[in-house]
Order: C-alpha cells, then sequence, then structure tokens
C-alpha cells in the first residue's frame, strides 16, 4: 500500500470518483489507499461538493514547508478573464448549480449547465468540460444528453470537427416551447382518457379538469415566450444623426 503525501493524479482521480457518485471506500481501494485518507482529503478541501483536485493540491503546497530545491509545478492556470476574482466565480457557480439542482437537475448537469453559461463564448468541447470539471468524460456525455434532451444546450461541429455544446439567447426560448409541447402532449392524453372513462363520471370530470389548466398554462408559456422573444432581442434603434449648422437645425430662409 502507498504512503506519503496524496499525488496530484491521486487526487485528479478522487474529483473523478466523487463526480461519479463512488463511496469513499470505493475510492481508495482505486488508489489503494485508506479510507481515512481519501475521507480527510475531501473533508478538509470543501467536501464532496466542493472537492477540486486542483484547489486541493495548490492547498497542499502551501501548506508544505519549503525546500530548498522545490519540485516543479504544473503549468499554472490561465490568469482569469476581465479580472475577475476566481473564488468569487466558483462560489457564485456552486450558488447557481444549487439552484437549478433544487428545480430538479442532477448535480453533474447542473455543473455542465452552469460551466456553459458562465463562460465567455457559450461554448465548451466535452475534453474542455472534463478539463474545467474535474470528471470523467462518461459523466459530461451523460449530462449533455440530458440537456440536449431538454432543449437547454445545442451541438454543433467546429472547424476541427469537434463537437462543440452551446447555450446562446434563444436557447431558454426553445426549452418554453418544447415544455408547451410536452403539455399538449399531456392534454391530448388526459381528453382521451376522459373520452375512455366515460362523460359525467367523475374520473372524467377530473382528467377534463386536468386537460383545461395544463392547456390553459401551456398556451400562456407559448404567448409570454414569444413576447419576450421578440422584446428581449429588438435591438434600440439608431440614433438619428446630429442636427447640422448653427440654430439648432432650423430651415434655411
Amino acid at each position: 500500500m502507498p504512503g506519503g503525501r496524496l499525488t496530484q493524479q491521486e487526487r485528479r482521480q478522487i474529483a473523478l470518483g466523487l463526480a461519479d457518485g463512488l463511496a469513499y471506500a470505493e475510492i481508495g481501494r482505486r488508489l489503494d489507499r485508506p479510507t481515512s485518507t481519501v475521507t480527510r482529503e475531501v473533508m478538509r478541501n470543501g467536501g464532496p461538493a466542493a472537492y477540486r483536485a486542483d484547489l486541493a493540491q495548490q492547498a497542499t503546497e502551501r501548506r508544505a514547508p519549503r525546500r530548498t530545491r522545490p519540485a516543479p509545478r504544473a503549468p499554472k492556470a490561465p490568469p482569469p478573464a476581465h479580472g475577475r476574482d476566481p473564488e468569487a466565480v466558483r462560489g457564485f457557480e456552486e450558488l447557481l448549480a444549487g439552484i437549478f439542482m433544487q428545480s430538479g437537475l442532477p448535480r453533474m448537469t447542473a455543473r455542465v449547465l452552469v460551466s456553459l453559461y458562465t463562460t465567455d463564448t457559450g461554448s465548451l468541447t466535452a475534453s474542455e468540460l472534463v478539463q474545467r470539471l474535474q470528471v470523467s468524460p462518461a459523466s459530461v456525455s451523460k449530462a449533455v444528453a440530458f440537456l440536449e434532451s431538454q432543449g437547454l444546450i445545442r451541438r454543433e461541429r467546429d472547424e476541427r470537427r469537434r463537437e462543440r455544446y452551446n447555450v446562446d439567447d434563444d436557447v431558454w426560448y426553445q426549452s418554453m416551447i418544447a415544455t408547451a409541447r410536452s403539455n399538449a402532449r399531456l392534454v391530448e392524453a388526459t381528453r382521451q382518457g376522459a373520452g375512455v372513462l366515460g362523460p359525467g363520471t367523475p374520473a372524467a370530470a377530473r382528467l377534463e379538469n386536468i386537460a383545461r389548466f395544463v392547456d390553459f398554462v401551456g398556451e400562456s408559456i407559448v404567448r409570454a415566450a414569444e413576447q419576450a422573444r421578440e422584446i428581449l432581442s429588438t435591438k434600440p434603434d439608431a440614433a438619428p444623426p446630429a442636427a447640422t449648422g448653427e440654430g439648432g437645425g432650423h430651415e434655411p430662409s
């Protein structure tokens, strides 16, 4: 069984295991490390929800005593864009992911969606998501498949034939329309059920009430989505050219 400090590669494996929902004992077996080592590593570096391999490695290096000849470090990550505070950005990403999880998204799916929203380009490849989130390719693949099925992201190929996942201003509109279509299928099914159960029966009346309610809400969603799309996507008209000549633009006599 290996001893000594955890390596950066082992920390990456811990992050992958957490993202895949593995227990500490299973992660320890894969690393050939005691469960207590994995538990202590995770809990002293933010817990299972906030553990990041690169941050854990940096924290360990800060705690380690200075050496005469320090071991070479991995290349530093590029500085954050636009002078952003990395800690503030990570805190916001955790907050937004938590909100998405409360609305029903799985944890990894929420993290992928947040990564796309907080990237200036609004676009990432699968490998970029794996590196950014420190998770397995399988986890990313499962998450993007779900998001695409819900209309929350779109997939395209770039000039290097790599698949990219994108969010843009039209994504939420398309998602709302997909929700409205799902509502329409429910309306159709409940009205069909009302006919099967027999007009005038309590069960049929219940299903008809469901159909009427969902139909009303669905129409409201489509109407609001269309209005919001039209209003929010309209760019302000160009300012009129400034008046020239003396007298504030009076007509010449």
